[in-house]
């Protein structure tokens, strides 16, 4: 039987130390600030928005949130931008995607200056990453790399990775966490239309799949010992009561965690460490300043 890489019990954890550095950074007169953009009126982007706002202000951050309408220009986009990059007491800025198809998306997140892109999304910050040099990330590979090394599989060394998903919010940005000398790890990135998917899968010691179908990857998917993260948010529906839907992740859980070493459960795995992992990224911005300021 698997073991459960429990991302909720971590992510306790992280900010229970995370309540430490903020104390310290206020010792010193200073309060992480992280401001986040949200676009337009998408009920699902908004509820995040105010999950990740009331996240920050439960530790201590100074939480911001700018709200522009559906029918912001670009233009006006860009200034608010401009604004939070020179507000000292803001250490990082987020937008919240994806953004009105009249907006640039990659003109938006670029404007972020670099040391305040908590995200992980300037190419400043993704170039750095593949370079193995110090950098922010995007939040959920930020997040699977914690659950990890946390669990104890921070050495990698000659293992194989594969990882199901080739956008630039998890696949890319893991791989580049994954390839360093000091993780290890052979990196095979697919895409979830690749044919006979399952005979890279089944290669893998390390199986990390984002696709957003349910149950995509079954257990004939896998090989024993397996260990698999799950970043996928499926709805179906669920036999206990028809009246609800069932969240599901990308990997069949009850299949897949007969053969793995381990695995992350959904919910409750990587989902709850995303938040977490941002605001690991807003104190760490905070920290960096503190210091070139002194």
């Amino acid at each position: 039987m698997a073991k459960i890489l429990d991302g909720k019990k971590l992510s306790t954890e992280i900010r229970d130390e995370l309540k430490q550095d903020i104390k310290s950074l206020k010792e010193k007169g200073i309060v992480p600030g992280l401001a986040g953009i949200l676009v337009g009126d998408d009920e699902g982007s908004a509820t995040y928005v105010r999950l990740k706002e009331k996240a920050g202000e439960a530790l201590g951050i100074h939480s911001e949130t700018v709200r522009l309408s559906k029918d912001t220009t670009e233009e006006h986009l860009l200034k608010e931008i401009d604004r939070l990059n020179f507000d000292s007491e803001i250490h990082g800025i987020f937008i919240q995607l994806p953004l009105p198809k009249h907006i640039n998306e990659n003109k938006a997140l670029n404007a972020i200056l670099p040391e305040k892109d908590v995200d992980g999304f300037h190419p400043m910050n993704v170039g750095k990453a593949w370079l193995g040099q110090e950098a922010f990330f995007p939040a959920t590979p930020d997040g699977i790399r914690e659950i990890l090394v946390r669990y104890g599989y921070s050495n990698l060394k000659d293992k194989h990775a594969v990882i199901v998903s080739t956008d630039n919010l998890v696949g890319k940005p893991l791989a580049s966490i994954l390839v360093q000398e000091d993780v290890g790890a052979n990196v095979t990135l697919c895409h979830s239309s690749t044919p006979n998917l399952s005979d890279y899968t089944r290669q893998a010691d390390i199986l990390v799949v984002s696709v957003n179908k349910a149950k995509f990857i079954s257990a004939d998917m896998v090989k024993e010992g397996v260990i698999a993260i799950d970043f996928g948010a499926n709805y179906i529906e669920n036999p206990a009561d028809s009246t609800k839907k069932k969240l599901v992740g990308d990997i069949d859980f009850e299949g897949v965690k007969e053969k793995a070493e381990a695995i992350t459960p959904v919910p409750g795995g990587v989902g709850p460490m995303t938040i977490t992992m941002l605001l690991c990224s807003t104190v760490k911005a905070a920290k960096i300043m503190s210091h070139s300021q002194s």
